[in-house]
């Protein structure tokens, strides 16, 4: 019997290690909004943060977010299955289930010509366009900025945020 619970303890570590970490980005990502600047045309209907192949992601949004408003926008959570499938976000969270990389040009592409904020979570995400990007620095959950990239879709990054970044990239 013990060798069964600490086989499953063993098991639940990572895991809970896991769920905390999805809480925490869930918990930065909707902070981030509020440190934006935001074009006056995304301030109408609802405040809509797509989430691209992580549920646990989008269900810790769905959670933070339930009943909260941004400004005065209703916060609306939206899972995709793919990049493919990304339509009409203020906020687009590309998960590391998903290669940044490959899929960079199908996801600027479709928020080309709207004020959508872009963030990822693996390595180089901010050079194939990414605002933010979450990294592990040091065993810590850090973020990377690209501000070039968010004043090519018209967002501005408060620099209150820069003093919280693991990187800036101008």
């Amino acid at each position: 019997m013990k060798k069964v619970l600490l086989f499953l303890g063993v098991l639940l570590i990572p895991m809970m290690a896991t769920s905390q970490i999805a809480k925490f980005k869930s918990v930065f990502t909707l902070n981030f909004i509020r440190h934006i600047g935001w074009p006056e045309e995304t301030k109408q209907g609802d405040f809509v943060i797509g989430v691209v192949k992580n549920r646990e992601l989008a269900d810790w949004m769905t959670k933070l977010s339930a009943g909260k408003k941004f400004g005065f926008q209703n916060v609306v959570i939206k899972e995709f299955r793919s990049p493919e499938e990304v339509v009409d976000c203020q906020v687009v969270y590309v998960s590391s289930n998903v290669n940044f990389a490959k899929h960079a040009a199908t996801i600027v592409d479709k928020v080309n010509g709207k004020n959508t904020l872009i963030i990822g979570e693996t390595e180089g995400a901010t050079k194939n366009g990414a605002m933010f990007n979450f990294v592990v620095r040091d065993e810590k959950l850090k973020f990377e900025i690209h501000k070039a990239n968010a004043a090519k879709f018209g967002l501005q990054i408060s620099s209150k945020l820069e003093g919280m970044a693991a990187a800036i990239n101008l």
